[in-house]
């Protein structure tokens, strides 16, 4: 399954309810689902715009050619700044994580809840019927 596809089939409400989650996990997910979500529609809204420029239509529509022509020399050589992104993907890492070592520790902790509920689930079935007891 693709990334993409993954991220919508994710059930949020079962989430946060169903894995027992600390309110602080529940809050940073609703937060980091907020701004998926809003970076998803801008994402949408900036591919719906039209990019192209009709250099034509403004040699026609104004007299001052050598502005076009310049304007249209500036876009042309235009390229887009190239971002230096590890410091996000180090500091997504950091909560991955932190967030895996939650998880670690809630795994351990309901191993030795579940361990102490079975070993008082065989006590109560070796037990002594309350017959015998009196």
């Amino acid at each position: 399954m693709s990334v993409k596809a993954a991220a919508t089939h994710i059930d949020w409400t079962k989430l946060s309810t169903s894995l027992g989650l600390k309110t602080e996990t529940v809050a940073a997910l609703g937060a980091f689902r907020k701004r998926n979500e809003e970076a998803r529609r801008v994402l949408t809204d900036l591919k719906e715009q039209k990019t192209a420029v009709d250099f034509a239509h403004y040699r026609k529509v104004l007299k001052n050619q050598a502005v076009i022509d310049e304007v249209e020399k500036a876009f042309k050589a235009f390229k887009p700044a190239a971002y230096d992104v590890q410091a996000q993907i180090k500091s997504i890492e950091a909560v991955e994580a932190k967030a895996l070592e939650r998880a670690k520790f809630t795994a351990t902790k309901v191993e030795s809840e579940l361990a102490d509920l079975q070993a008082t689930l065989k006590n109560i079935e070796t037990s002594r019927p309350i017959e015998e007891l009196t």
